[in-house]
């Protein structure tokens, strides 16, 4: 869940492994997490930038709780980001270098595994072993964070996204290989830069991730995904920017304590055309409780 926080940037090339994991019913889980990113990015790919260069620190805060939704796993989340970001571009030819702090577009969640995880509680999740997952999330992101349509450089978006996501998992030993297909929908923004009205076409993201459990509570994972589509609409007039990027990661999940963990995510671009292409690193310290007192943190979204 961590390496979605800054809001607006990620979408369909957000990747998350071990995303489809399941906990106890009633564990709760506390999330504080550093956000390094780099690069070409964009919060709205119709910008008429050149040569943009990047630098965005977010910290951000999270809760999570595992919850029954008619017998079957499930989570509630949410997400609030704080972001600081330095941006070197031309506008027109003209160098429109700034920089911008305040809160980003929070992002609530509701997900569900509708197969192969059913909603368990103390010893009956302690003996359970999932085979194969699939479920499904609903990521809503809320457009209230810091932005002024008279800017160029935003850390909000203007705008609602919705993206639902279909996931399945399978355990095989020690590994896990998952594969991932989702979309980001925006609402027409009518207040963009200089008063424009700006649409997008639907962004859509594949991924697949294959981790390795090292013991309880600690795993790495490689990632790959892809963002395609996403054009983007002014006034009614096309422009020809659809995406197609390709990203790569690596995860690795530590257990400190019965309670605590940390996870650390690295993401980069391999190939891009239009949109954002950055490098990413994420730093998270987890804590929870509730549902399954004195077990590790394997179960977790950051320390599963």
């Amino acid at each position: 869940m961590l390496v979605t926080l800054l809001s607006g940037t990620l979408r369909a090339q957000d990747l998350e492994p071990r995303y489809l994991s399941p906990a106890p019913v009633g564990m709760n889980f506390v999330l504080a997490g550093y956000t390094y990113s780099r690069g070409n990015v964009l919060l709205d790919a119709a910008l008429p930038l050149e040569g943009t260069d990047a630098q965005l620190h977010a910290i951000t805060l999270a809760y999570a709780r595992s919850i029954d939704v008619f017998g079957l796993s499930g989570r509630l989340s949410a997400v609030v980001p704080v972001a600081n970001g330095t941006w070197h571009a031309e506008f027109e030819g003209v160098d429109t270098s700034t920089a911008r702090t305040g809160f980003g577009d929070p992002m609530v969640v509701f997900a569900v595994n509708f197969l192969g995880a059913p909603a368990l509680r103390g010893a009956d999740f302690a003996g359970f072993q999932a085979k194969t997952i699939v479920g499904a999330d609903l990521k809503v992101r809320i457009p209230i964070g810091q932005y002024d349509r008279s800017k160029l450089f935003n850390l909000g978006t203007g705008r609602w996204n919705f993206s639902p996501r279909l996931g399945l998992a399978h355990n095989a030993g020690r590994f896990v290989f998952e594969g991932y297909v989702s979309g980001w929908f925006f609402t027409t923004n009518k207040n963009f830069f200089g008063g424009n009205t700006l649409s997008q076409d639907v962004l859509v993201g594949f991924q697949l991730h294959v981790s390795y459990l090292f013991r309880r509570g600690f795993w790495g994972a490689v990632s790959f995904g892809q963002g395609v589509g996403g054009a983007t609409t002014v006034n009614g007039e096309e422009i020809d920017n659809e995406q197609t990027n390709n990203r790569v990661g690596a995860t690795l999940a530590i257990p400190i304590t019965s309670h605590h963990s940390l996870k650390a995510v690295f993401t980069s671009g391999i190939t891009t055309r239009a949109g954002a292409d950055f490098d990413t690193l994420v730093i998270a310290w987890q804590y929870r409780w509730g549902g399954l007192p004195g077990r590790p943190a394997e179960t977790s979204p950051a320390g599963r």
